[in-house]
Order: C-alpha cells, then sequence, then structure tokens
C-alpha cells in the first residue's frame, strides 16, 4: 500500500486512523483496553535497518522509492485513544491514529498485534479478578503461550486485578510483583515427600508454599506442617473436586494448629470455576491456560479503518468501508463515559465535533503528539498507573455488567 500510495501521489495526505471492535465476544459485557503502554514504546523504537531494507530490496518487496523512504521512517504523528485500564465496548473509537497515510498505514500489523493480544487477556483476567472478590489472583500461563507473549500477558493480566506473576522478566520489565511454587517434578526429584518439604523449607523458609497432592493429599499436609511447622505459609492444590477438598483441607490445617496456614488452588482455573469456589476456604488462586489465552477468545476482534483523509485541496473528508456486515463510521470520532449518579449509562462517540452542553468523562488521553512521546505512559509507572485506572473504571459499572452470564453490553454506544 506504501509503495503503491507512492506511485498515486497521494501517500502525503493527512489521515485519521481508528482502532475499534465491532462486537465483544459472545455474552461478555465489557472490555479492557490494555498493550497501549507497550505500543508506545515499540512505535518509538520501530524503524528499518540495513538487514530489514536489504531483504527489502533483495526480494524486490516494494521498489527503491519506497525503500529509501522506509530508510528514514520514524512515526511523527498523533497517537490518542482510551487510557490503559479503560473500559471499551463495541464501537468504542479505542486508539485513534493521526498523520500522513504513509506513517500510519506501517503501523497497522504493529497496532492490532498488541492490542489484540493484551486487551484479549485482560479482558479475561479483569472477570476472574471479579470473580475473585479480592482474594489474590496470580498469573502462571507463561508455558501456555509464546515467550514473547508470556510477559505481554502477565503485564496484561496485572493491569486488569491479578496481583503478581510467576514470570520473572515480567517482574523485571514491568515492575509486576512476583510469585511461585514448586512443581510435582520437584516432589519426585527427591526420594520422598517429606525430604523435597524440608529442601524446599530449608531454602525459601517456613512461609514457602507446599505443592501437597503429589501422592495424597491428607498425608501430604501432615507432612508439610510437620515439616515446615504450623506457621507454613501456604499449600497448594492442583487436582481434585476442589471445593470438597479445600473444604477437608482447611478442616485438617486448623486441626493441626496451623491456622494461618493459606489454601492456594490451580488446576486449569477460570472465571467459572472460580466463582464456583467463593463459598469454598480459599485464599488466593492461580491461573494459567484460561487467563493468557484470553479465556476462550484470544483475540480482541479489533479493526484499524481509516475514517478521515484530506483532498488534493487539503479539505477533509469523511470516509468508510459500505461492504454488508462490516460498514463503518467516517469521521473522526470524540468519546466519552456518560455517568449518572456516578454509574456509566452511555458510551457517547460524538463524530468530528463534540456537541455542547453534554456531560460526561472524556475517554481520550495522548501517547504521542507530533511524534513526541508521554513518558507518564512508559513502564512500571504506567503500567501502575493503568492498573489503578482499570479499578476506578470498574467502580463505575452498574451492577450487572460483572456477571459472568450471558448478557448484552453493560451499556450501549451511541454515536451523535
Amino acid at each position: 500500500m506504501l509503495d503503491a500510495a507512492m506511485g498515486s501521489g497521494r501517500h502525503e495526505r493527512q489521515g485519521v486512523f481508528e482502532v475499534f471492535a465491532r462486537h465483544l465476544p459472545a455474552g461478555r459485557r465489557y472490555g479492557v483496553v490494555a498493550g497501549t503502554g507497550r505500543l508506545v514504546e515499540l512505535i518509538e523504537a520501530f524503524r528499518f535497518g540495513d538487514e530489514e531494507l536489504a531483504w527489502l530490496r533483495e526480494h524486490e518487496i516494494v521498489r527503491p522509492a519506497a525503500i529509501d523512504w522506509l530508510a528514514d521512517y520514524r512515526f511523527r504523528g498523533t497517537l490518542t485513544g482510551y487510557r490503559e485500564g479503560e473500559l471499551y465496548f463495541p464501537g468504542s473509537p479505542i486508539l485513534r491514529v493521526d498523520g500522513t497515510f504513509a506513517d500510519a498505514v506501517v503501523l497497522e500489523t504493529l497496532i492490532l498485534s498488541v492490542l489484540n493480544h493484551d486487551s484479549a487477556v485482560a479482558s479475561a483476567a479483569s472477570r476472574m479478578a471479579n470473580a475473585a472478590e479480592g482474594r489474590p489472583i496470580a498469573e502462571m500461563g507463561s508455558r501456555r503461550t509464546g515467550e514473547a507473549s508470556a510477559v505481554a500477558a502477565a503485564r496484561a493480566a496485572f493491569i486488569a486485578g491479578f496481583s503478581a506473576t510467576s514470570n520473572l522478566e515480567a517482574g523485571r520489565t514491568w515492575g509486576i510483583p512476583t510469585m511461585g511454587t514448586a512443581a510435582h517434578a520437584f516432589t519426585l526429584l527427591h526420594d520422598s515427600e517429606e525430604e523435597a518439604f524440608a529442601a524446599q523449607v530449608a531454602a525459601l523458609g517456613p512461609g514457602t508454599t507446599l505443592l501437597v497432592d503429589t501422592y495424597d493429599i491428607t498425608t501430604g499436609v501432615e507432612t508439610a506442617v510437620r515439616v515446615a511447622g504450623p506457621g507454613l505459609g501456604a499449600v497448594r492444590i492442583d487436582s481434585g473436586d476442589l471445593p470438597v477438598v479445600v473444604a477437608q483441607v482447611r478442616a485438617q490445617l486448623d486441626a493441626l494448629g496451623a491456622t494461618g496456614t493459606r489454601i492456594t488452588v490451580t488446576n486449569d482455573l477460570d472465571e467459572y470455576s472460580i466463582a464456583a469456589l467463593r463459598a469454598a476456604p480459599v485464599d488466593a488462586f492461580g491461573v494459567g491456560t484460561s487467563v493468557v489465552t484470553g479465556s476462550g477468545h484470544p483475540a480482541a476482534g479489533m479493526v484499524f479503518k481509516l475514517v478521515a483523509r484530506t483532498d488534493d485541496e487539503g479539505r477533509w473528508v469523511a470516509v468508510a468501508k459500505q461492504s454488508t456486515g462490516k460498514a463503518t463510521v467516517g469521521g473522526r470520532k470524540i468519546p466519552i463515559r456518560r455517568t449518572a449518579d456516578g454509574v456509566a449509562v452511555e458510551e457517547t462517540v460524538f463524530v468530528d465535533e463534540p456537541a455542547a452542553g453534554v456531560e460526561g468523562r472524556a475517554l481520550e488521553t495522548t501517547f504521542i503528539e507530533d511524534g513526541a512521546y508521554a513518558p507518564e505512559h512508559l513502564g512500571p509507572a504506567g503500567v501502575a498507573a493503568a492498573r489503578e485506572h482499570h479499578r476506578a473504571a470498574i467502580a463505575e459499572l452498574p451492577p450487572d455488567a460483572l456477571r459472568l452470564s450471558r448478557g448484552d453490553p453493560a451499556i450501549p454506544t451511541v454515536y451523535v
């Protein structure tokens, strides 16, 4: 597209691209924006080096003029959109890219790959965190996704309410609290469960979490308390009929005097199984596969569309796709979250100009302005801010929005 637009002389036309999702996954009531801070850092570093340019030239992917243009590329436009951690609904203009057609169009794949993945993870994680009702929930899914995606998933889950991750690189890069327990292989390495527990306690102290279901859970709990003492930090259960097993383990721990020992459960949890454990004496959850794969929806379904451009005289023209089932709304969008008594009631999206006198919470913030990057969205500080913003945005939803049963989006999206 860049090469052809250079040939037609249209590549320097100013344009507005928007990112939005036509719909939420079936039955879900809201989505969570995540990945924006990570995306800004990636755009800042987005360059075509000598090796990339040589490959494009060797394989004749584009003509020499386009290769010369790419050699000097850096994004010089403006990036605005919903704050990371914000909620979105069908049609919400999540991100807007203002710049020349050429500057913006080469970012499409980068933008969509980041936002589709991270928002899918965050949307699932938010549902799980809500189901946990304040109990700690850790992300443990690194072995169920790609190595780079694992770090991004840990970041997105933390923004949406998870308390920690087992991925140390995510902790190092993004400032996320880290945690972990031993695997069954550690117990099987030793000649007895008691020997394995003793080695772990010697290394990490009695506050560690011991995995008690490698063999028999009742025996494992008894051995764990005997080795670590009644000050044992926690036991982890990774199998069985969890509501029944957890109740039995709690009673056994209390009988052994380990009344302060916590119970952590894992075992292929998702938002529904976490909700089913609300009445059980579970102290913490660990979630792997389900959260890093978006709990059945590994991509958020976001698209990147040109909605406005200039003509040969520099006048702005709204443009829109008109194909059946995939029609878009042309024109620059200005979104506002309208509330009543502090509760969200409508996603109001103004086209081109906001209506005077309409009250609501403005949803847009600026990430990049004329090529200059806003540092407050970047790094661990940006992650912490996004987490706090998500907590506030969730509190604004009507109560029905947090139900796990199938339903319509929590609030309607209305174009004005």
